[in-house]
């Protein structure tokens, strides 16, 4: 039997840092806990806060307080800022993550200020949708008083849970795509008994069970992620959700996150491995977590080469993301697997074998990304081109380009190579059908001479291969590439037309953007590019913004997976 891992990428995490809370809700320092997650080897910590509620809806202990917002904008609006420093200040020591988790007030004005406060929620992994509070004010998860006073109001205790399921299912109509987790979907168990027609939901003919199973199906349809949220059990009521829920979740193809929802540094690392049996116990062999509201599939199981291939896997699914618009982003994609990626076929349900194909196939509304970690092979291909040994600085290769293109000559591919001494190399493979090449080369030793050592046209050479350990991306919409992965990266779509290119590396070149590695392809009349890139990246996605109607596609890339 396969060992499970001893850590969990987690989503509902832990609640520090929070420092205005009356109630001491989360309020240990964030320095802390990380140092206490190094300390333990980890490669990630994240972190999760409240969004502050509306003033009607606090439970007793905040109500004796006397003071409003228990959970104020002033420790909410400064928690992204003191996110971006602790990640500045341990930057190559740990991987920090941080979430929201979005108090659902119900339609009107609750809908309002949850959406204000999402669009406040600078940089978060993702958002986590939560019910606490019923309408009548009153919360599910406070005491037992207070339960027992909703019970009395709506009369039954199943009365009690279709209330909740009702507000499960507005939250995620009002504001599904905002969204990208479902907290505890069966929360109210902490108070209340969970009546018999929702613990045999699935055969019952009761409209509760009935209304759960369409809670159900609404998450799988949207795409959203169901929480496995440890707090149950430490609270005494068993993990969030039980497991005939988790069972249903699975059937339905429903991603689950893992958390331990923690809110004290003692608690810190507890029941990491129990979430992971919780889950395998009910057919899960992954879970997802997020960076930037993207998907990322990770595996339970303690393998070195497994997590290297679940690695490829969301870098692919980052490449993809990041070419959809933001309607379309934030889903597990469909698959195609091959090679020694083979065995995900079994676990991705929809997904479909690619023989001895050494490769990931990630594909949704019509785009396609294709990624590997074996270094492609050296296709020997015999071609015309333009070998350059240049310095490693911005606005060289826009040099060679923008000659070229002045004599009416296209780029078919290219390769490039730095020194990493400031020097690089690259071999371009060029049309030279009009003979203009010489004059171009000419022209660029009279007017960049100093930017380049060697600068050499060579007929019938082999392409060369300048290829390392690393992940690759492969082919972009079927288009082949075989780019080496690096932190950013541009990608276009483009018409397949002399100076097209030219107008980003221009571009590029203006803005102080080096180009680091450089990959095209064709496809009839489009081009494709993919560009490793060095700079700033607002600078980048502004300028990506003015390319032009010849550009159909243009994003940069940033990985945040690990």
């Amino acid at each position: 039997m396969k060992k499970l891992n001893d850590f969990i990428w987690e989503t509902h995490g832990i609640h520090a840092g929070t420092e205005q809370d009356h109630v001491k809700h989360g309020i240990d320092k964030l320095e802390d806990i990380i140092d206490k997650a190094i300390e333990a080897g980890n490669p990630s910590i994240t972190f999760i806060i409240h969004s502050p509620r509306l003033t009607s809806f606090r439970y007793i202990a905040e109500r004796e307080t006397n003071v409003k917002f228990i959970r104020g904008n002033r420790s909410y609006l400064n928690y992204p800022k003191r996110i971006a420093n602790l990640r500045q200040k341990y930057e190559g020591r740990i991987n920090i993550k941080y979430g929201v988790e979005l108090e659902w007030m119900g339609p009107g004005l609750g809908l309002q200020w949850s959406r204000s406060k999402i669009f406040q929620a600078e940089d978060a992994d993702y958002v986590i949708g939560s019910v606490h509070f019923a309408p009548e004010g009153l919360p599910y998860d406070g005491s037992k008083e207070e339960a027992e006073q909703l019970l009395k109001l709506r009369g039954s205790l199943e009365a009690y849970w279709d209330g909740y399921f009702n507000e499960m299912i507005q939250m995620i109509e009002c504001f599904g795509d905002m969204i990208q987790i479902i907290g505890h979907i069966d929360l109210p168990k902490l108070n209340v008994d969970m009546p018999e027609a929702l613990v045999d939901f699935e055969t019952s003919s009761h409209p509760l069970a009935n209304k759960f199973r369409t809670l159900l199906e609404l998450i799988a349809d949207r795409n959203l992620s169901l929480d496995v949220n440890m707090a149950g059990k430490f609270k005494g009521v068993g993990v969030y959700p039980v497991k005939s829920i988790l069972r249903r979740a699975n059937e339905l193809q429903i991603p689950v996150c893992v958390g331990t929802d923690t809110h004290h540094v003692k608690y810190y690392g507890l029941n990491y491995k129990e979430s992971l049996e919780y889950i395998q116990e009910a057919g899960y062999e992954s879970y997802v977590s997020y960076s930037k509201l993207i998907p990322e599939n990770r595996t339970i199981y303690d393998d070195h080469d497994l997590k290297v291939k679940y690695t490829v896997l969301n870098k692919g699914i980052e490449l993809l993301n990041q070419r959809l618009d933001d309607t379309q982003r934030r889903i597990i994609p469909d698959f195609s697997f091959g090679g020694s990626f083979s065995e995900f076929v079994d676990l991705y349900r929809s997904a479909t074998g690619m023989g001895d194909y050494n490769a990931i196939r990630i594909r949704k509304w019509g785009k396609s990304i294709t990624v590997t970690d074996e270094i492609p092979k050296n296709t020997k291909r015999i071609v015309n081109g333009l070998f350059s040994e240049h310095l490693d600085k911005p606005g060289v290769i826009s040099s060679l380009f923008n000659t070229l293109a002045s004599e009416g000559i296209n780029v078919e591919s290219a390769r490039l190579k730095s020194n990493n001494d400031g020097t690089a190399v690259a071999f371009l493979s060029i049309d030279n059908e009009n003979r203009r090449v010489e004059s171009a080369i000419e022209f660029i030793k009279g007017t960049d001479g100093g930017l380049f050592k060697d600068l050499t046209y060579k007929e019938n050479e082999v392409l060369p291969n300048y290829y390392n350990k690393g992940v690759y991306l492969l082919e972009m919409d079927g288009v082949q590439l075989n780019l080496a992965l690096s932190k950013k990266i541009i990608l276009t779509k483009h018409q397949n037309a002399p100076g097209i290119l030219l107008i980003l590396l221009s571009a590029l070149a203006s803005r102080n953007i080096n180009i680091k590695d450089l990959r095209l392809g064709k496809l009839n009349n489009v081009g494709y590019s993919a560009i490793a890139v060095n700079g700033d990246s607002n600078i980048i996605r502004t300028l990506l913004t003015k390319l032009g109607d010849q550009y159909y596609e243009a994003n940069l890339i940033e990985f945040h997976s690990f």
